[in-house]
C-alpha cells in the first residue's frame, strides 16, 4: 500500500487553510492531495499534477465523490510546464506548492517500465511513454562506454562507475541487454562481493543514474521549482521532498539564491527527516528531506 512520506511535516508546512488553492506537482497516488483536501475545505482546491497518464487515470477512477471531483483538478503532464498548466487551467490563487520527488511505489511495484532491479521487466524507466523516446536500453546498448561511465558516477555518484561501464560494453557485445536482471547479473559481475553485502543493494545507484537520464530528472526539478516561485501568491508556501543527494543539494541551492534574492524565506534551516517511527513503519521514507519556505 502506498504511504505518502512525512505527512505531518507536509501539513505542518504547507499549512492548509479553508478555501485555499493548492498544486501537488507530483500527485503520484494522490496520498498527500488527500490531506490537503481535508484541510482546505470546504471550497480550496488542489491541482494535482503527474507526468504519468496511468497515475492520472487511476485517480480519476477512483474519485466517485462528487463533492470532491469539484475541488480536485487532474492534469497529466510535467511540472516543468507549471505556469502553462496554471493559465489554461485559470487556477488562481496558489496559496501553496508541493514537491514529492521520490518515485512512485506504484512505478516500482507495477508499471512494469523496469524502474526495480528486484522484478524482472524490460529496461524502460519512462515515465510516459508518449512524450519520451529515449529508454534505459537505448543507453546500455548504444551508448558508449565513456557516455555510460559518466552518467552512473554524475548521477548515481556510483563509485565503481568505470568498471560497471566497461562490463556493459562486454556483454551487449555477445547479446542486448534488455531486462533488468541481465543489468543486475551485470553489476554484480562489476563489483566486488562486499559491495553487494551492504545495505542499498549494488544496482541502487545504476538504476538510479538511468532513471534520471531519461527523465531529464535533475533539470526538470530546476524547471518546476523556478515556476512554482513565479506563480505562488505572497505568503505561499514551498514544500519539497527530496530523496537523494543530487536532489537536495538542487533544492538546497535554489532556496538559499531565491532568499538572497528577497523572494523567499526559508523555513528549515535544516532539512527535516523521517521520524523513527515513520521510517519503522515506512522503509522506503528513510532517504527522504523535506525543505519549505515562505514566498515573500
Amino acid at each position: 500500500m502506498h504511504i505518502p512520506v512525512l505527512q505531518k511535516e507536509v501539513i505542518q508546512y504547507l499549512d492548509p487553510k479553508p478555501n485555499e488553492n493548492f498544486i501537488d506537482a507530483t500527485f503520484g497516488q494522490g496520498g498527500h492531495t488527500a490531506l490537503i483536501l481535508r484541510e482546505n475545505k470546504p471550497k480550496g482546491k488542489v491541482l494535482g499534477i503527474d507526468i504519468d497518464p496511468a497515475q492520472i487515470e487511476n485517480a480519476k477512477l477512483r474519485t466517485s465523490n462528487i463533492e470532491l471531483k469539484n475541488r480536485l483538478i487532474l492534469v497529466n503532464d510535467s511540472y516543468a510546464n507549471l505556469k502553462n498548466i496554471v493559465e489554461e487551467h485559470n487556477f488562481k490563487p496558489i496559496n501553496g506548492i508541493l514537491f514529492d520527488l521520490g518515485i512512485s511505489s506504484q512505478h516500482l511495484e507495477e508499471s512494469g517500465r523496469g524502474f526495480s532491479f528486484q522484478k524482472d521487466e524490460l529496461l524502460d524507466m519512462r515515465y510516459d511513454k508518449n512524450q519520451k523516446h529515449l529508454t534505459a536500453e537505448n543507453i546500455i546498448n548504444e551508448w558508449p562506454e565513456k557516455e555510460i561511465e559518466q552518467i552512473l558516477k554524475e548521477y548515481g555518484e556510483e563509485r565503481f562507475s568505470r568498471k560497471i561501464a566497461q562490463e556493459i560494453i562486454q556483454a551487449r557485445k555477445k547479446n542486448p541487454i534488455k531486462s533488468t536482471f541481465q543489468l543486475v547479473e551485470i553489476i554484480k559481475r562489476s563489483t566486488p562481493s562486499w559491495y553487494q553485502k551492504k545495505r542499498i543493494h549494488s544496482a541502487t545507484k545504476t538504476f538510479q543514474a538511468l532513471r534520471i537520464t531519461v527523465n531529464d530528472e535533475l533539470e526538470t526539478i530546476k524547471q518546476g521549482l523556478t515556476k512554482a516561485l513565479d506563480i505562488l501568491e505572497k505568503e505561499g508556501r514551498l514544500v519539497i521532498i527530496s530523496f537523494h543527494s543530487l536532489e537536495d543539494r538542487i533544492v538546497k541551492n535554489f532556496l538559499k539564491e531565491k532568499a538572497k534574492q528577497g523572494l523567499i524565506k526559508i523555513q528549515t534551516k535544516k532539512p527535516i527527516k523521517p521520524c523513527f517511527e515513520e521510517i519503522k513503519t515506512n522503509k522506503r521514507s528513510r532517504s527522504a528531506k523535506l525543505r519549505a519556505g515562505i514566498r515573500i
